[in-house]
């Protein structure tokens, strides 16, 4: 998990305007700097402010046009940053802070994030409270009892609360070997990638439908049973190379009498004795009572009398011989359970005698699109409407992990029509994917059938692009309604879907591959959440792994990712790769 301090506690005071949060933070922050804590705080203002007094310097020239203003004197430094296009994150605000000169950090606002807190209550403000919904907060103080287990103070009791806030520092679980994880800390209503992963995959189960096919039919499927070898690989102990095979306690002679040739395929059945050679070919069978060869290129026969060259190396016993089970013993594991048939897989089984190889079925995937707008290629374009274009992307996707794929085509956008498409597709198929209609917007209705046929689990994954993520079931059957714009559907399909089919074919703990490279561009990214920029990855002339980015990063152009080999992964503390910064990559291996 990715960390933001790393021994600090942290705790946030959550309650509805008018409570008092500052005015008690106000009189509580002596007595705590009077108990010897170094203390922070930060606080969230749902309105514009302005810390600077007009006139005064930093003012004018922050409104002429600085979009960072940096002052300092001898007793304090302020910088005030303008943030026009989004507000700063919780974890890059955090990151912002000296926490070695920090015992504590005190929170103010922000009560829809995750993270410890103290509910402020006050009857007279007439609001609910906020833990029943809320798991982070870790205690209560208000004027009025609260029918809860946690612990319960006095709001007007300030010596209580501060205490309490004293207790939690010292008995706080943040120590230098137990950090607060960025993923902790996320807006109200959104998972991390992790979590969401996480959650989607304690629901997947491995399928565990066997079936025998052959060796032609098995390229790109998972085993289902190790395959042991029925036989020693090599067969019977054998030479590696041409040339002639003796005793190994027999190489002091000066020459030794050539008493037999046996080719590959054959076998030389007279027992070798001291002062004998056979002329021996790859791969041949070692004749009973020799265990070294001497290559052909060290030795001269003359007639039937053949002499080596000890000038071009020393002949040491057992040299240039392969030993019978030497790559794979009679009963041994050829290939485990859970591998996926690749070419190699493909030689090794055939290598064995063995034409037919147990599979997991195939996964059977049912996609379809949803939309008014879009239509099916070759037809011709209608008014204000756009070809469908995931529908062939998932198909590619699918096929090439090996899954057998049911095309429903393109549903109209009505309640009907989905329910009866999604009925449709959990009795044919595995795993349902649709895309296009997660935004919740007031013409999707994917969310309400599937509230009416099965369940959904969560809707919003704090991520980009692929944000907007439906994932339920149908009876049995998963389902996942992917965002509709192309490149969000890959970028889910990769961290969403893959990893579940993955778990259905019977590959519990599989994992993406990732690579370390160094950025030679910046790439930008949101602080607070996982960004996935499509990139491109090469050696450079010192041998580094490097990567930089297609350039524009709309998640409606396809084109970018066609342009990549990777995805660039900038986890959600990070403010923004710098030129020279190591980043996460995905290599993109999606192309048959």
């Amino acid at each position: 998990m990715s960390q933001i301090n790393a021994s600090l506690p942290l705790l946030g005071f959550a309650a509805f305007s008018g409570t008092g949060k500052t005015t008690l933070l106000e009189a509580m922050l002596p007595k705590l700097v009077e108990r010897g804590l170094r203390v922070a705080v930060v606080k969230h203002a749902h309105h514009n402010f302005d810390i600077d007094q007009e006139g005064k310097d930093s003012y004018r020239l922050r409104k002429a046009g600085a979009s960072q203003m940096l002052i300092s004197s001898r007793y304090r430094r302020a910088l005030v940053t303008e943030t026009p296009e989004e507000e700063a994150q919780l974890p890059y605000l955090l990151n912002q802070l000296d926490q070695t000169e920090l015992d504590l950090i005190l929170v103010e606002g922000f009560k829809k994030l995750d993270f410890p807190k103290i509910e402020l209550h006050r009857k007279e403000v007439g609001k609910p409270w906020l833990h029943p919904e809320d798991n982070n907060i870790i205690a209560i103080a208000a004027n009025i009892s609260a029918e809860s287990t946690l612990p319960q103070m006095d709001i007007n009791n300030l010596d209580q609360i501060t205490d309490f806030v004293i207790g939690y520092v010292k008995n706080s679980a943040f120590t230098e070997a137990q950090t607060l994880s960025c993923s902790d800390i996320n807006p109200a209503g959104m998972l991390s990638v992790a979590q969401g992963r996480e959650k989607i995959l304690e629901q997947i189960k491995p399928l565990h439908i066997s079936e025998s096919v052959s060796l032609h039919q098995a390229l790109g499927q998972i085993v289902a049973q190790d395959i042991l070898s029925p036989v020693n690989v090599p067969q019977h102990t054998n030479s590696a190379m041409d040339g002639y095979a003796i005793a190994g306690d027999d190489i002091g002679r000066d020459s030794y009498q050539v008493v037999g040739q046996v080719l590959a395929g054959h076998s030389y059945d007279e027992p070798l004795h001291h002062g004998e050679a056979v002329r021996i070919m790859t791969g041949a069978p070692i004749p009973q009572g020799a265990d070294t060869v001497i290559m052909r290129e060290q030795a001269t026969q003359q007639g039937d009398t053949v002499t080596f060259d000890k000038a071009m190396g020393n002949i040491k016993a057992g040299q240039n011989v392969r030993q019978a089970g030497e790559d794979l013993a009679l009963g041994q594991i050829a290939v485990a359970a859970g591998t996926t048939i690749t070419a190699p897989e493909l030689g090794v089984v055939a290598s064995l005698g063995i034409d037919k190889i147990i599979i997991n079925k195939p996964i059977r995937v049912a996609i379809f699109s949803t939309g008014d707008e879009v239509q099916q290629p070759g037809d011709a374009q209608k008014q204000n409407c756009i070809y469908d274009s995931n529908r062939y992307t998932l198909y590619a996707l699918l096929t090439h992990l090996g899954c057998e794929v049911v095309d429903l085509g393109i549903i109209d956008d009505n309640e009907a029509s989905l329910e009866k498409t999604l009925i449709q597709a959990s009795t044919k198929a595995d795993l349902i994917l649709s895309s296009g209609g997660v935004s919740v917007g007031d013409a999707d209705y994917i969310k309400s059938v599937l509230e009416k046929l099965g369940r959904i689990n969560f809707w919003r994954i704090n991520m980009r692009p692929g944000r907007p993520l439906a994932f339920g079931t149908i009876g049995n059957v998963p389902f996942f309604g992917l965002p509709g714009n192309p490149v969000a559907v890959i970028v889910a399909f990769l961290q969403f879907v893959e990893p579940a089919i993955r778990k259905q074919q019977g590959i519990i703990n599989w994992q993406p591959k990732t690579h370390q490279a160094i950025a030679i561009e910046k790439l930008r990214s949101r602080p607070g959440r996982t960004e996935y920029t499509r990139g491109i990855s090469s050696f450079d002339a010192n041998g580094r792994l490097v990567v930089k980015s297609t350039g524009s990063q709309g998640s409606g152009i396809l084109r970018s990712m066609s342009e990549a080999n990777c995805l660039i992964e900038i986890a959600p503390e990070q403010v923004n790769a710098e030129i020279g910064d190591k980043v996460t990559i995905i290599p993109l291996d999606i192309r048959m």
